[in-house]
């Protein structure tokens, strides 16, 4: 396994071992922790994110830690498939053995204790009716399966569970024949008698193998089957003052990201979006709204920007009266924003890993809000672009370090920057 030299089984001490909860951990390339105790889990990472961060040289806060239920957090899931003795499974990507170099790359498994129970349900009961159609699915397809995605709201109200399933094949065709409409749709209605939460579906295509990383993969959409997308509602730790308003909702269409730690997203939004108010907001990497709907009772105007689709089309689409929603990268949208020299009172920002970059951090510093809300997947990353805006006066105000991913080396923080 690949951990920090702290992880290490061999130098770590008795009372930090833990039996792993997953029959899978080891050859299994997802968890990387569970041969730790949870608190052993949160103690590494806070001091794996307090080196990264030392090393910038900045007055710095103490890290604030946010705990996560270990085990069935995710409420999304994304499984390799593969025929293994005829029969097709779901599994996920052998860690590398060295001692076995010609050992397949993927990995079978019979359950995964991270997962929202419905998910490996649903999993489960997908692949068992593909293999009774393997005619259609298997033998005579013009494809090859490859992944299956699955993403569910949260089950605490089991009525009100809605899932929803991505189905992704390998082909060089440019679409399927048009049966398999009908074919998804029966597919579909037989695993709804079991698991009576699928809402929706979607097929996928993806091009033959190239040799590129899944994660820069664009698939096609094909054949669909009932709604687009779920509904996912959060319940508000601190419910806005002029309404009480308890809950907040989404529309998330299949495919759109969306944070997977199902427990720990009333927290995150509460850091983030409820201890501000002002006339004006910014939320940058907007996705599907995440922030924007819990800004939008303490702000006059939110401009909320995101890219990719099919995230704008679902923040557009919100009824927000005081949210404009802006169709840009970040960075077009700050240049053109800094020139007409708007002034936010709180930026919020949420990079994918590879961080906001320099030339986004000195156009933040150009708009000069007086507090920004750094929301970060990538410990190094994050410490690059806290030296940029330090060097032009933010301080760093708080940190938290909230595990959104027990039982892995991922650490997600948010750092509130005023100046």
């Amino acid at each position: 396994m690949n951990m920090p030299a702290s992880l290490n089984p061999i130098t770590m001490s008795a009372p930090d071992r833990a039996t792993p909860p997953c029959p899978h951990f080891g050859p299994c390339g997802g968890c990387q922790l569970q041969h730790l105790t949870y608190a052993a889990q949160l103690a590494e990472k806070a001091a794996r994110l307090g080196t990264l961060l030392d090393a910038t040289k900045l007055p710095l806060p103490p890290i604030q830690l946010h705990a996560s239920p270990p085990l069935a957090y995710r409420n999304r899931i994304r499984l390799t498939l593969a025929e293994v003795a005829g029969q097709l499974r779901a599994g996920y990507i052998r860690n590398p053995d060295p001692s076995n170099e010609s050992a397949s790359a993927f990995l079978p498994i019979t359950e995964c204790p991270i997962a929202a129970p419905i998910l490996w349900r649903a999993a489960e009961a997908l692949v068992a009716e593909l293999n009774q159609r393997a005619f259609v699915w298997l033998e005579r397809a013009p494809f090859t399966l490859d992944q299956l995605e699955l993403f569910a709201t949260p089950d605490d109200v089991p009525d009100e569970t809605q899932l929803q399933i991505s189905l992704f094949v390998r082909t060089s065709a440019k679409s399927l024949p048009g049966k398999f409409t009908a074919e998804l749709a029966a597919l579909c209605e037989s695993v709804r008698t079991q698991i009576p939460a699928l809402a929706g579906a979607g097929l996928y295509l993806l091009p033959t193998r190239s040799g590129r990383s899944r994660r820069v993969e664009q698939p096609r959409p094909g054949a669909t089957w009932g709604t687009p997308g779920l509904n996912y509602t959060i319940p508000l730790l601190q419910p806005a003052t002029d309404n009480q308003q308890a809950t907040t909702s989404y529309w998330v269409p299949r495919g759109a990201f969306f944070q997977v730690n199902r427990f720990l997203l009333p927290e995150l939004i509460s850091l983030v979006a409820a201890n501000y108010t002002g006339q004006l907001a910014w939320d940058l990497y907007a996705g599907v709204g995440l922030f924007t709907r819990a800004l939008a009772p303490h702000f006059a105007h939110i401009a909320a920007v995101e890219i990719a689709e099919p995230a704008f089309t679902a923040l557009g689409s919100a009824r927000l009266p005081n949210r404009h929603a802006v169709k840009s990268t970040t960075l077009d949208f700050l240049s053109s924003a800094v020139l007409l020299r708007d002034r936010p009172d709180l930026i919020v920002l949420d990079p994918p890993r590879t961080g906001a970059g320099r030339e986004v951090c000195e156009l933040l510093v150009r708009a000069a809000a007086p507090t920004l809300v750094y929301v970060s997947c990538s410990p190094a990353t994050l410490a690059a672009d806290l030296i940029t805006l330090a060097a032009s006066g933010y301080t760093v105000a708080d940190l938290h370090l909230l595990d959104l991913f027990p039982q892995t080396t991922h650490i997600e923080t948010v750092a509130v920057l005023t100046r």
